[in-house]
């Protein structure tokens, strides 16, 4: 790629050519590791697996307070059904569009990639400018932020963090919102096939998908939901059963497709056709705007190894169908973001049990609990088990941050106005980290990122390199100690 800053986008296809998917991840902890250790720098891998790279100050900037600069190394693994892609062996076809450098078929790792090769650009750097630099590149962020959870004290020597790890440039992030799993768990006998049924492939696909906190307010389609709202009537009303599902694959991704297999009494093949028809197109006028190339496609298929039992399927229908989705409530302090969310993001079955994984954010714990209560009370009447794991805190304002305000200043100088300071609907790990390190003054910024956690996922070129020269410029104005 023939793109600027050449610095940067050298390293950000360095990572796109190394499988990084969460928790497949040694291939990419060995390389940042060999990076920093090539450039003769002290280079420390913990035992959590992240990875962190310290750069002495330049001549004359001894005097400044030490910058953490701070990234995760995995990405999201999303493909499009038609894309065949082993996210743990295939490198990323990255490719120009325009304005844009996106992927083939698949998620970017833009997310975080660019933040990863920011820091790395500024760790090789022999011309610029800056003091103390600790790189911190953590490990597993996006399936629960195990590196910012294992990270101990007294590694870290610095006072601000600089997260690069938001996605628009121009923005200053200083708060983001906590996030919690919830996983509901049915289990259901195994029926025979009743006589005189035919099996189908119910697919729905061709969502937009995307990350469950900056598009959850998009209103895009929830392919769980939609496949539940056809598989409710139809059992309820035509007598079909359902064998198996697969929806979504990721708590932080909207879940883009989803199949299942179903029989139908032969009696009822035909009824239940006609309704499919009529029910994908008020689907997709519904979701006119938002999904314009949503498909459902109702294929004949073979007979499956057997179905659900009916008071099973009843419950995992209903508990599924009632299960809150989407943007619960929006902020009153910050107008246009929103406080709390869930995405109802992933529902697999097995050979006796159905899973059902959902992924809560709210920047205001109370209102978490709140809809992690309400969770637990559907898929409770409904006769599953529910186990909350993984939770991580918000991130607070500090609006009387040095950082901040040196920024602002650096910003306004540069480009002739004051970047927006606003907070995120998503996980940050500014949280996390803040908890383990609480003098850390704190910021995240980032150039311009569209649809990451999904294979529309894409960085916008120029944006990258006003995002990096202004990075630089406040490496060089960092507040001193």
């Amino acid at each position: 790629m023939d793109l600027s800053p050449k610095v940067i986008w050298k390293h950000f296809y360095s990572l796109t050519q190394i499988p990084r998917p969460s928790k497949v991840e040694d291939q990419i902890q060995e390389f940042m590791v060999n990076f920093g250790k090539g450039l003769g720098l002290e280079t420390i891998k913990d035992e959590t697996g992240n990875v962190i790279i310290k750069k002495p100050a330049t001549p004359g900037m001894e005097n400044r307070k030490g910058i953490i600069l701070q990234g995760h190394l995995d990405m999201v693994p999303q493909a499009n059904s038609d894309t065949p892609h082993d996210f743990e062996k295939d490198p990323i076809e990255a490719m120009i569009d325009g304005e844009w450098v996106t992927a083939n078929g698949t998620t970017l790792g833009a997310d975080n990639g660019m933040g990863v090769a920011a820091s790395m650009a500024v760790l090789e750097a022999t011309d610029i400018e800056h003091g103390p630099i600790e790189a911190l590149f953590t490990c597993d962020e996006e399936t629960g932020m195990t590196g910012a959870f294992g990270l101990q004290p007294g590694v870290l020597d610095g006072d601000i963090l600089l997260n690069l790890d938001s996605e628009d440039e121009g923005e200053l992030y200083v708060g983001c919102a906590g996030g919690e799993d919830v996983t509901a768990t049915f289990t259901f006998k195994q029926d025979q096939i009743p006589a005189g049924h035919k099996a189908f492939n119910i697919a729905v696909t061709g969502l937009k998908g995307g990350h469950s906190g900056m598009d959850i307010v998009l209103g895009r389609g929830n392919a769980n939901k939609l496949l539940f709202r056809f598989l409710k009537n139809t059992s309820r009303n035509m007598g079909v059963r359902v064998a198996s599902i697969k929806g979504g694959s990721l708590r932080n991704a909207i879940p883009r497709e989803a199949f299942a297999v179903i029989t139908c009494p032969e009696d009822k093949v035909a009824e239940m056709k006609t309704y499919f028809d009529e029910y994908a197109e008020v689907a997709k006028a519904e979701f006119a705007a938002t999904e314009p190339d949503m498909t459902f496609g109702l294929d004949a298929t073979s007979e499956p190894a057997y179905v659900m039992d009916l008071e099973a399927t009843a419950r995992i229908i209903n508990g599924v169908k009632a299960c809150p989705n989407g943007v619960m409530r929006m902020s009153d302090s910050m107008p246009g973001l929103v406080e709390t969310s869930v995405n109802l993001a992933v529902v697999t079955s097995d050979d006796n049990t159905v899973e059902v994984m959902c992924l809560m954010r709210s920047s205001v714990d109370s209102a978490k609990n709140s809809l992690g209560s309400m969770i637990e009370s559907v898929f409770t009447l409904a006769g599953a088990t529910v186990e909350f794991s993984g939770a991580y805190p918000g991130w607070k304002p500090n609006m009387d941050s040095a950082i901040l305000k040196a920024m602002q200043d650096v910003y306004q100088k540069m480009y002739g106005n004051i970047p927006e300071i606003k907070a995120i609907h998503a996980g940050l790990e500014c949280g996390l980290l803040g908890g383990v390190y609480p003098n850390w003054d704190m910021i995240s910024c980032g150039p311009t990122i569209r649809f990451p956690h999904s294979p529309d996922e894409k960085v916008n070129i120029a944006s990258v390199q006003k995002w990096w020269d202004f990075l630089l410029e406040t490496l060089k104005n960092a507040p001193v100690k």
